[in-house]
């Protein structure tokens, strides 16, 4: 196995190495430096300034994600949970920045570089080479590769505390350069969904579709594939909590995902100049609280308690649902979808335990498959025709409702289809889990060798020398200390 690993790695090195010496022969006949960027256009800076901002706000975010996933985690699988959220952005931005990028922008024109292409798949722009050396078009892929990392590490939630490190880290790559970008071309890079021929075509401005439901439908067929953590169904099949570690890390990471979504929504305009940047942000703040609201006060209704770990899923919930129509709706509006997403996800959670008997430790497949799926028949309701001549059914147009529905289809076939294939494949090959004695032990001392908080270990005392009392002693009564 290990000698599959690495023969594996090594092919993907050769060909990474390969792609680059075969396109860095080619000229570059973008801009590199800016300049002739800036002269014609001198509003460029401000736009590119706020671009890269956000880029960086949603980078961010993947603290957040590792925060949320560790404290909803036991303790002894905490290493596992950072390390696979430290380690897809950084395979996933090595796979985007080879294959992905290239597959979802190509033939998108929406910079440099990036000319050849059809509906089905992008032609052009791999490893920034040639055109694609251009400042305008680095501005894009830097964004749009935090988004696909987003996607990327959605899937580590759900399958936390008994998946190999490995097997992880190989889908990371290929959701990155293969899953992620193809139906993102489909949508944002010119392709196929964007030119539907009713409504205004399949519309999701920020990605509610295109980042949350192929991460969390992903997500789902990783869960099925991994099987549910021991202990996780009673011999009966009825669900058991398993109380994650550190609410502290929950609610700060969500402090931290929050925040990150003002890059993530009001960023995805790619323009300063483009003022409708407030009424986005104003909606994904109000859609955000709406949903942690709705979400604790239902369970407390339930059960009495005021969970804090719901009202931190029940904000996520709010921002995935809001994120493909932030910027086609009222605030009102934006209001009424974080609601509702709260109770999209709270009976996604029930059905995905109870029905599917799936495990999903941090509720990533309702949070953003399921939301996300909501998110985009949202746009077929409530866009009021205000921006991008956009609007749903509350303006009349049954098309664009007809347009989203089609896109939500699409994203659920392609999302568990190449789910399937890629777990199925790693599973045969490399193994997707870990084995009982590793899940028992945790995976942080087993796949990691390292605790997230080791006990302390008593010191060595050293042997005295020139009289004086010995290393871990006291100096009146010498007694060693523990």
């Amino acid at each position: 196995m290990a000698a599959l690993i690495r023969k594996t790695a090594s092919a993907a090195l050769v060909a990474l190495l390969l792609g680059l010496l075969g396109t860095a022969v080619a000229l570059a006949a973008g801009d590199p430096n800016g300049a002739d960027t800036l002269k014609a256009d001198a509003t460029k800076a401000v736009n590119f300034s706020w671009t890269l901002i956000a880029a960086f706000l949603v980078f961010f975010m993947q603290a957040g994600f590792a925060l949320v996933e560790a404290g909803f985690a036991r303790t002894k699988n905490t290493v596992n949970i950072l390390t696979k959220n430290f380690m897809d952005f950084c395979i996933g931005g090595l796979a985007f920045f080879a294959f992905g990028f290239g597959l979802m922008f190509g033939g998108s024109k929406l910079a440099e570089g990036l000319d050849i292409g059809n509906p089905l798949v992008g032609l052009s722009g791999f490893f920034l080479t040639g055109d694609a050396y251009d400042v305008g078009t680095n501005m894009l892929w830097l964004f749009q590769m935090v988004f696909a990392a987003t996607a990327a590490t959605i899937v580590s939630g759900a399958m936390a505390e008994r998946t190999k490190i490995t097997s992880y880290l190989a889908y990371s790559f290929l959701v990155s350069a293969i899953v992620y970008p193809i139906y993102g071309h489909w949508v944002w890079g010119g392709g196929w969904l964007a030119t539907l021929p009713f409504g205004a075509g399949a519309k999701d401005f920020a990605g509610s579709g295109v980042v949350h439901a192929v991460g969390g439908l992903v997500a789902l067929t990783g869960a099925m594939a991994v099987g549910p953590r021991m202990g996780k169904f009673s011999a009966d099949g009825k669900p058991r909590t398993i109380p994650g570690h550190n609410m502290a890390y929950v609610v700060l990471g969500t402090f931290i995902l929050f925040f990150g979504w003002f890059g993530f929504n009001p960023g995805s305009t790619l323009a300063a100049t483009d003022l409708r940047i407030s009424v986005i942000a104003t909606n994904t703040f109000l859609a955000g609280i709406a949903g942690a609201v709705v979400a604790l006060y239902a369970t407390l209704a339930r059960t009495g308690k005021a969970d804090v770990g719901m009202a931190c899923n029940g904000a996520l919930a709010g921002l995935v649902g809001i994120t493909a129509p932030c910027a086609y709706v009222a605030p009102w509006a934006s209001v009424v979808i974080g609601a509702l997403a709260a109770f999209v996800l709270m009976g996604s959670l029930w059905l995905v335990e109870n029905v599917l008997k799936v495990d999903d430790p941090v509720g990533a497949v309702s949070v953003h498959g399921a939301c996300g799926l909501f998110g985009l028949l949202a746009v077929g309701i409530f866009a009021d025709g205000t921006y991008g001549d956009v609007s749903g059914l509350i303006a009349g147009n049954v098309g664009q409702l007809l347009a989203q529905l089609v896109n939500m289809a699409v994203v659920t076939v392609w999302a568990l289809g190449t789910g399937y294939v890629l777990f199925a494949g790693l599973k045969a090959t490399m193994g997707l889990r870990a084995s009982r004695q590793e899940e028992i032990a945790g995976l942080d001392i087993t796949e990691h060798g390292v605790q997230a908080y080791p006990a302390d270990e008593p010191v060595a005392a050293e042997p005295a020398a020139s009289g004086l009392p010995a290393t871990g002693s006291t100096s009146t009564a010498g007694v060693a200390l523990a």
